[in-house]
């Protein structure tokens, strides 16, 4: 015989899970089961931790690994909202309107299976994708369309697998003015790659610049799993596809130019520059001249009307390591003065200049301030070409040029030598721009909203320090080997014969016969 609640006991209970979603989750939800049905649904301490969260923060960004049950837990989490709260709208979005429903579904299935005296409110309009409850609280699943949730008022926007929605930053822009009365959101997903909106409001929230508060939970938060349980699944899985499902980490799990490693090894190696310095704080220094080594400038050039950055870095010649980078908006000439300043400040370093359209009106104030060693290239085989030289020969022309055969070699010239770990990067603006930096129908480029002038004008500098310094070095040292190579003697060779005049018999000569010699002719 089962033990029946007295009322007073019932009303404590109500009162208790009202109060306390975790407690109400844990002693009265049930959840099906594949194998053994419908279950108790007893949650794991991470998954308590994030009910918590729920309950304390408005705005809950959740980075998770696989199969750890938090759609299951947001499921719960709802039913607990509209069965104790009155008038609550919930809307529920995903990858596939499918997906939402699967959540709704998990959700009427808790309210469903709870016991009749803690029915405070049933069921009353009962749809695939949406129901509602008598006390006009309800939830509904919707699809990612332009529109949707735009007119409604929500309690609470649920986004599942938002690092898949295609248009999720325009979907938000539009979907953020409902929760303007004082509804809450909470975005889940496992990462996938860089540079989207859940990367975003994700990294965002980490460095405190957005009201979403942060959970990540990485497939070891799980009681149950271990690193044996890692090892298997792993075996059957890419380094992208672990990085995606188990490890939450962002930068291996997407499809970027540079692997997830050597991002991680990149973003290691940044530092706080010594110095900030120009007339906007943009020109960053970690390392000042120093007349032992050789630099050289590569130089992106952008319109200077607002839409993009132009940007230059510093590399020393034979580390290629980063020693100042700019990037900002500047209109040409005073761009142009300050590509010839700072060069100035590393001895007049070789200054390499993009020289698509506006990239020549740069190029133009240098020769006219008089740049001593500005780069040339010969046209149609991009070859390097010394400056002295090349103001006399037609085929020359100032800077480089990136072009539809240009851009996929220097691209690759970066990823190898990044890959080879022949360039040390300190900013961690490049770092961004890195991280953003992905294949995209087979060509190598920023996404969409991001920018990639940092990147572009390094993977230059990876092409011209492998052909032009590298080869301008291998000759110097071949000409030294030649040089090195001729002997000098200050031996005096005696070439006069016996009975020439001025001949002189030496004590230590041993007096040949030339008589006997046969080819000596008389």
């Amino acid at each position: 015989m089962k033990y029946r609640l007295t009322k007073k006991e019932i009303r404590k209970e109500l009162l208790k899970c009202g109060r306390d979603p975790v407690y109400f989750i844990d002693n009265y939800v049930r959840i099906t089961h594949p194998i053994k049905g419908l279950i108790p649904f007893k949650l794991y301490d991470f998954q308590k931790d994030t009910v918590k969260d729920f309950i304390d923060h408005r705005y809950n960004v959740v980075l998770k690994a696989r199969q750890l049950g938090i759609s299951t837990t947001i499921s719960a989490y709802v039913a607990w909202l509209l069965l104790f709260h009155k008038g609550k709208n919930v809307v529920v979005m995903a990858t596939k309107l499918n997906t939402a429903a699967n959540l709704v579904k998990k959700t009427k299935l808790a309210i469903k299976s709870l016991p009749d005296w803690m029915l405070i409110s049933k069921i009353v309009i009962d749809n695939r994708n949406s129901f509602k409850l008598d006390n006009q609280s309800e939830v509904k699943a919707i699809s990612t369309s332009g529109d949707a949730g735009r007119s409604e008022a929500l309690s609470l926007l649920v986004i599942d697998e938002a690092a898949i929605i295609e248009g999720l930053d325009e979907l938000w822009a539009g979907l953020l003015p409902t929760l303007s009365t004082g509804g809450d959101c909470i975005i889940a997903s496992t990462p996938k790659g860089v540079g989207n909106m859940f990367h975003k409001i994700y990294s965002e929230s980490e460095q405190g610049i957005n009201d979403f508060n942060n959970i990540c939970l990485p497939w070891d938060v799980h009681p149950e799993r271990d690193y044996e349980w890692f090892e298997k699944e792993r075996r059957n899985m890419s380094v992208r596809e672990v990085a995606q499902e188990l490890q939450c980490n962002f930068n291996m799990s997407g499809e970027t130019l540079l692997t997830g490693e050597d991002l991680e090894r990149i973003k290691e190696g940044t530092t706080e520059p010594k110095y900030k310095t120009g007339f906007d704080r943009n020109l960053w220094i970690w390392e000042t001249f120093d007349a032992t080594k050789k630099y050289f400038l590569i130089a992106d050039v952008a319109r200077g009307d607002g839409q993009d950055n132009s940007a230059f870095h510093i590399f020393n010649s034979e580390t290629m390591e980063q020693v100042a980078e700019y990037q900002g908006k500047l209109p040409l000439d005073m761009y142009a003065s300050l590509l010839y300043e700072t060069s100035r400040e590393y001895g007049f370093c070789l200054t390499v200049v993009e020289n698509n359209s506006i990239g020549m009106s740069v190029l133009d104030k240098l020769r006219e301030l008089k740049h001593p060693n500005i780069y040339f290239s010969r046209k149609g085989t991009h070859e390097h070409v010394n400056q002295y030289l090349a103001e006399h020969q037609s085929s020359a022309t100032p800077g480089f040029a990136t072009t539809v055969k240009t851009r996929p070699l220097i691209v690759a010239k970066l990823e190898e030598l990044v890959r080879n770990k022949v360039i040390r990067v300190k900013s961690m603006r490049l770092f961004s721009e890195l991280k953003t930096f992905v294949w995209n129908n087979g060509k190598a480029e920023a996404l969409r909203g991001y920018n990639d002038d940092l990147v572009l004008a390094i993977a230059i500098a990876c092409w011209v320090r492998e052909t032009a310094l590298v080869a301008n070095h291998h000759e110097t040292e071949y000409k030294k080997a030649m040089l090195g190579s001729i002997m000098t003697s200050k031996s005096v060779f005696d070439t006069k014969m016996k009975g020439m005049a001025g001949y002189r018999k030496n004590n230590s000569e041993k007096g040949y016969d030339f008589n006997s010699i046969p080819f000596f002719v008389k």
